[in-house]
C-alpha cells in the first residue's frame, strides 16, 4: 500500500508539474523540420548600377592614365617612343593641353596684333550683307583691364588660336595637314562664337578676319609722336560657318 500511494502521488505530482510548465509558459513549441532558411533576394536594379558604377571608375582610371602618359611623352625630350607616336600625342595634346615652360622662362609679345572680323549673311533674293569689322582683341582687352581676376579665356584663348594658327601655315592660308586644318577650324569657331555675342542676334554665314601686326613702342615714347607702323596686315579668307543667329 505505501508504494502504491507513492507512485500515485508521484504522478499526480508529475502531472502537476506538466500543467504548471504548460500554464505558465504555453504550448511547447513544435520543431518544424520542413522549414528552410531562404537567402535574402537583392533587387536586380542594384546589379546594374553596381556594375555600371565600376566600368566608370575602370574608364575613369584608363583615361587618366592614357592622359598622363601622353602628356608626359609631350613635354619629355625627343626620344624614339615620342617619335614614333608624335601623331598620336599631338592630336591628343592640341589645343586643349599644350604644355610649355613659359612660366619659368616667359617671352612676352613685341607686338601687339588687333584681330577684327567681319560676316556676311546671303538673303534670300540673293543679296548679301556684310558687316564692318568688329576688334574681336579690343573686346579681350578690354574684359581684362581693371580686372582683379582677369579670365584666361580672355587673356590667351584667341591670341593662341592665331599663333598656333600661324605656326602652322605661315604666309599661306592653305591647310596642309590635319594639325593645320584642326587649328584652322579652332580659329574660325572662336571668332565666330565671339562675334555671334556681339551681334545682337544678326545672322551670317561666313566669317571673315584681318589681322593687324602693330610692334610694341619703345618705352619713353612721347605720347604725341605717331603711333608705329603696322609691320603686316593680313587678310584671311571667308570662311563657311554654321549659320549662326536669326
Amino acid at each position: 500500500m505505501r508504494k502504491t500511494g507513492w507512485a500515485v502521488s508521484s504522478g499526480i505530482e508529475s502531472a502537476g508539474v506538466k500543467e504548471l510548465h504548460q500554464s505558465d509558459f504555453g504550448p511547447a513549441p513544435q520543431e518544424h523540420h520542413d522549414e528552410r532558411v531562404r537567402p535574402i533576394e537583392r533587387p536586380m536594379g542594384a546589379g546594374v548600377v553596381k556594375a555600371g558604377l565600376h566600368t566608370a571608375v575602370a574608364l575613369c582610371l584608363l583615361t587618366t592614365l592614357v592622359h598622363v602618359v601622353l602628356v608626359f611623352l609631350h613635354v619629355a625630350p625627343s626620344n624614339p617612343v615620342s617619335k614614333r607616336y608624335s601623331s598620336q600625342v599631338n592630336g591628343w595634346v592640341y589645343p586643349l593641353f599644350e604644355q610649355n615652360w613659359r612660366l619659368f622662362a616667359p617671352d612676352p609679345d613685341s607686338f601687339n596684333r588687333k584681330i577684327l572680323a567681319r560676316t556676311a549673311h546671303a538673303d534670300s533674293d540673293g543679296s548679301v550683307k556684310v558687316t564692318p569689322w568688329l576688334d574681336l582683341a579690343a573686346v579681350d582687352n578690354s574684359a581684362v583691364d581693371h580686372n582683379v581676376f582677369p579670365s584666361h579665356t580672355s587673356q590667351n584663348l584667341l591670341r593662341r588660336a592665331w599663333t598656333s594658327y600661324v605656326e602652322t601655315h605661315g604666309g599661306s592660308d592653305t591647310a596642309r595637314s590635319e594639325r593645320a586644318v584642326m587649328l584652322q577650324n579652332y580659329l574660325r569657331n572662336i571668332a565666330a562664337d565671339r562675334v555671334a555675342a556681339h551681334n545682337d542676334g544678326g545672322a551670317f554665314d561666313f566669317i571673315q578676319l584681318r589681322v593687324v601686326t602693330v610692334p610694341v613702342a619703345a618705352p619713353g615714347t612721347a605720347a604725341g609722336n605717331r603711333p608705329p607702323a603696322p609691320t603686316e596686315d593680313r587678310l584671311l579668307p571667308w570662311w563657311k560657318v554654321t549659320s549662326h543667329g536669326k
